[in-house]
């Protein structure tokens, strides 16, 4: 398979070593790669220009806030509410992530809560909304492969 365009085995690697240490210097950078300072920057540049890397913040994880029950939640609803739907899942601190899909339903959520129990409270609150219509939920039992991108990135470069 091709590579893509502008990731190279440089940028990748550059992008395997921020993934596994995010904060370490252009120069320290530079120093693990063997490439001058310059180039870092640049790569760096370049591919945040890009939008390959998004930005710089710490991984956070729910459960170690508190919130260790994951589920996702499968919503139906009405024609012409979703500008509405989006800004009343946004209010909920409980929603990770939405996305509109195809299939059954029409937008998917990553929720999490406290406890099973709280799980309930959570998913009152994400239907106890006029546009939403219907609701199914799968609880997350385990996260095998959790979220990634460096395969991606792998792949891209041609490896």
């Amino acid at each position: 398979m091709p590579a893509v365009p502008g990731i190279d085995p440089l940028d990748a690697a550059l992008l395997a070593l921020l993934a596994e240490e995010p904060r370490p210097g252009v120069l320290e950078c530079s120093r693990r790669l063997g490439v001058a300072r310059g180039t870092v920057q640049a790569r760096l540049d370049r591919l945040r220009a890009n939008g390959v890397i998004r930005g710089s913040a710490p991984q956070l994880d729910p459960a170690a806030l508190g919130y260790p029950v994951t589920a996702f939640a499968t919503l139906e609803i009405s024609q012409g509410q979703g500008t509405d739907v989006r800004a009343h899942l946004a209010s909920v601190p409980e929603v990770l992530e939405l996305h509109t899909i195809t299939g059954q339903g029409d937008m998917l959520c990553r929720i999490v809560a406290r406890s099973n129990a709280d799980l309930q409270r959570v998913i009152d609150r994400v239907v106890g909304f006029d546009g939403i219509v219907r609701a199914s939920t799968a609880i997350a039992l385990e996260n095998p492969v959790p979220f990634r991108v460096l395969p991606l990135v792998e792949q891209a470069a041609g490896d």
